[in-house]
């Protein structure tokens, strides 16, 4: 059965500032993913609000939306058959102490914060997300 998905991915900033947007894209290409849309964009800080609304009540709600908003950030929408678990298990554990070798936050991230990409975690959040960065 074809399950193809759309899914939102973002380079952080910390990895932006290290120049590892290309590696970062061509381990997604690695695993047969399509970047259907990307952007390079600075969001402010209000705008970070809204998108991580969802851990507003959360102690590290702040600190994300500082973080987020810190400095560049590259926004792509992935394509591919279950692409939002496909996505997940690229980018490993949010903590990149804890994630498996191989993967994204394993080998660029720097701490639980800066784990250098987000993704969608469901498919219903990939809508909204995606709807997020690129209304047209």
């Amino acid at each position: 059965m074809n399950n193809l998905e759309q899914t939102l991915s973002i380079i952080k900033p910390d990895a932006v500032e290290r120049n590892l947007e290309n590696e970062i894209k061509e381990m997604f290409k690695g695993q047969g993913f399509l970047i259907l849309k990307e952007k390079k964009i600075q969001i402010e800080k209000s705008e970070a609000e809204k998108f991580y609304k969802v851990h507003e009540t959360k102690p590290f709600y702040n600190d994300l939306c500082d973080y987020l908003s810190s400095g560049p950030i590259v926004v792509m929408v992935l394509e591919k058959e279950n692409a939002v678990l496909g996505n997940r298990e690229l980018m490993g554990a949010t903590n990149p102490k804890d994630a498996q070798e191989g993967t994204i936050r394993k080998k660029y991230g720097i701490s639980i914060d800066k784990n250098s990409v987000h993704g969608s975690d469901s498919v219903e959040n990939a809508k909204i997300e995606i709807d997020f960065f690129f209304k047209d």
